[in-house]
């Protein structure tokens, strides 16, 4: 991952805050969860595109974006994970 912005943790909020107002009714946490985990997938294709200068590029670096983004997620989902094992009281009350 580059560098974090001073607007990192904003943005990671709001994405957040919006998966949280959809959790209501009869959509469940895992539905909205696998929703973001698309979007978020989608979002990466398209970025991982946009720097290609077409479909042959796109190609050959697929398999160098795709270790990419699940390298940096599974960092991540394992720091978050952690942070709530260490602070399973607080955040679970």
């Amino acid at each position: 991952m580059s560098k974090i912005d001073e607007k990192f943790y904003d943005r990671a909020d709001q994405h957040i805050n919006l998966s949280n107002s959809q959790v209501k009714g009869n959509v469940n946490v895992g539905e909205v969860s696998a929703s973001m985990m698309f979007g978020l997938s989608r979002f990466n294709a398209f970025m991982s595109a946009i720097g290609c200068k077409d479909a042959i590029e796109l190609e050959n670096a697929k398999e160098k974006n795709i270790k990419y983004f699940t390298t940096q997620y599974e960092k991540m989902l394992r720091e978050n994970v952690q942070d709530y094992i260490d602070n399973f009281e607080k955040y679970m009350k």
